[in-house]
């Protein structure tokens, strides 16, 4: 399946062909997840509203939630205003981590626990 040229054109990949894609819960704005996504991917899940990605470990296609039940229905794709990057708010189904957690940001491991507040960050 090919890519509309009109959206081709509004990206930028990497080396590898290749646009992160930011996944959020289309409900709660919760960030669910990061994947990568290739052309091919990214018309898929346009003509099918299930969300697509390409699997840099296997190197093939990856259906979110084809084998765990586990699916992602977009409601919408946004493109960042440097074609870099894309937006995806879903309805997710089960957890959207391998792990089974909701998010895949569900584990804890924050780096920068304190919330910044309105004065701190006047100041930078």
């Amino acid at each position: 399946m090919n890519l509309d040229p009109t959206v081709a054109a509004r990206l930028k990949r990497d080396p590898n062909g290749l646009v992160p894609a930011v996944v959020q819960d289309a409900g709660s704005g919760r960030v669910l997840m990061v994947a990568w996504m290739s052309d091919e991917s990214l018309a898929l899940t346009l003509a099918t509203r299930q969300a697509t990605y390409w699997s840099r470990s296997r190197q093939e296609l990856w259906r979110k939630g084809a084998i765990s039940g586990h699916t992602q229905y977009v409601r919408t794709i946004e493109i960042d205003c440097d074609g870099d990057t894309l937006l995806l708010h879903v309805d997710q189904t089960g957890g959207a981590c391998h792990t089974g957690e909701n998010s895949c940001f569900d584990t804890g491991g924050e780096i920068l626990a304190s919330p910044v507040t309105k004065e701190r960050s006047t100041n930078d």
